[in-house]
């Protein structure tokens, strides 16, 4: 294990330890990590059988450092150093409250510290006094599970989720980031469980549910999520999305499995979360809005409309960020349908203007989700999906070049439109523009100030206005 701590932060710490005395070690994370060589490592967990705080600033002092955070009410301290922080605590064991996952902590061993972990893989610690400098403390076989992709709890996995129901979210979690596997009886255990979810804060939920979704293959977390019955405390609107309905020998996909499949699809080609999150909500508005048509099928008329509607309801209740990241996957999803009215190689621009202009600078995310949402096992149609939307990329780059639409506003605006026609505030002033903005999309004018005041002029005529310039004239 020597290997492991190697950085010099370590023997430092050590030698601090055995100046006051106390038993130390580096525990949970960086360790496993380390023997995983997952990358280094940033945060490191180091326990004291005796006072973590002391030790810590024993250590801030040797490395010259004034930027010690001690928290004395949870007994732990914070050193920041050359990008890593360090967080001290003594070793303590815990009881728990059936109401709260807020322990009552007293002073412990290292074993009672190991004990209280939650699971073996996070157990694992490593002595840096200088007489033991290196050893490996692994009294739950954290090794072996490390080496069989296994996530398994120190103690009896009923009392590990009862005590903090967050770990069973981490178990999900740690099982989608390593791509372990969960063992048998402590997943039996999180769904015999779920209802205690409810008990934790949905703030701890959503930090949990992100690095699930910012994983390399989210659809593992997803599906233990719902299989555990953990999802429907939190994302209902998703956990709608499964189940197959048959009707005349007709039934539909199951949205749930095709939605964790688009979210893969994606993330093999985009690290953004909130167009994950996306991918993740794109066909929420189908439980809602599906219909069983005869002589048509299943139908689900302005499911991404009726989707993108509910999305502030979710992003309030997971207290998620209710400005740009709202706003954006708002209009990934309420548009994800759009691209295929571009696909017509019969279509005029219009369908290419109305989606550059309603995308902005999102457009090529939005090509990503519908690309990510082709997730037919045809690969003779699959090939011709994608080529479907290679040739929309296509026809946007030409229309963008052609009519320069990004970030496009109309060249005649409200205000204008009020000193020409002498208007006040009304419903008028909505229709002109819009009947502007429906002529440059529609190819009938050009994106061009002489040509919209032009047709501004004779739209207004149809509508039984005149601009001042006339009626100053006829006075």
């Amino acid at each position: 294990m020597l290997e492991s701590v190697n950085h010099k932060i370590f023997r430092l710490i050590g030698t601090c330890a055995d100046e006051l005395g106390l038993e130390t070690y580096v525990i949970g994370g960086y360790v496993r990590d380390a023997i995983l060589k997952r990358g280094e490592a940033k945060d490191i967990d180091i326990v004291a059988v005796g006072s973590g705080i002391e030790l810590a600033q024993a250590v801030a002092k040797k490395l010259g450092s004034k930027r010690v955070n001690i928290f004395k009410s949870f007994g732990t301290a914070q050193v920041i150093t050359d990008d890593i922080e360090i967080e001290f605590v003594g070793a303590r064991k815990e009881s728990y409250d059936r109401n709260s996952r807020k322990p009552s902590v007293e002073n412990g061993t290292l074993e009672d510290d190991q004990k209280r972990r939650d699971f073996t893989i996070n157990a694992l610690a490593i002595c840096l006094n200088d007489n033991r400098f290196g050893e490996l403390i692994d009294p739950f076989n954290g090794i072996e599970d490390l080496e069989n992709k296994i996530i398994r709890t120190p103690l009896e996995p009923d009392q590990t989720f009862s005590d903090d129901p967050l770990r069973m979210m981490r178990a999900i979690r740690f099982a989608t980031q390593l791509d372990f596997q969960i063992e048998e009886s402590c997943l039996a255990s999180i769904k015999s469980q779920n209802e205690r979810l409810k008990i934790i804060s949905v703030e701890r939920i959503s930090t949990e549910l992100n690095k699930i979704m910012a994983s390399p293959k989210p659809s593992k977390g997803l599906i233990l999520l719902y299989r555990t019955h953990l999802l429907k405390h939190f994302l209902p609107e998703v956990a709608a999305l499964a189940g197959v309905e048959e009707i005349e020998g007709q039934s539909h996909k199951d949205n749930f499995y095709h939605t964790a499949l688009v979210v893969d699809n994606l993330a093999a080609t985009s690290d953004k979360l909130w167009l994950r999150y996306a991918a993740l909500f794109h066909d929420i508005g189908k439980p809602v809005t599906k219909r069983f048509v005869q002589g048509i099928g299943w139908t689900f008329h302005s499911h991404e409309f009726v989707g993108g509607k509910m999305l502030t309801k979710i992003f309030n209740r997971m207290k998620f960020p209710l400005g740009e990241p709202l706003r954006y996957v708002q209009k990934i999803v309420q548009l994800s349908s759009r691209p295929q009215s571009v696909v017509d190689d019969t279509a005029t621009d219009s369908a290419a203007r109305r989606l550059l202009i309603e995308a902005g600078d999102d457009v090529d995310d939005l090509m990503l989700l519908c690309e990510a949402d082709i997730t037919t096992r045809n690969k003779k149609k699959k090939e011709q999906f994608l080529e479907n939307f290679r040739l929309v990329r296509k026809k946007l780059v030409e229309v963008e070049e052609k009519d320069h639409l990004r970030n496009f506003q109309p060249p005649i605006g409200g205000e204008e439109i009020m000193r020409t026609f002498n208007l006040k505030p009304g419903p008028q002033i909505g229709e002109l523009k819009k009947a502007i903005k429906d002529a440059i999309l529609d190819g009938e004018i050009e994106n061009d100030y002489e040509q919209a005041y032009a047709f501004a002029l004779n739209k207004a005529t149809t509508m039984g206005l005149k601009p001042i310039i006339e009626n100053d004239q006829k006075a």
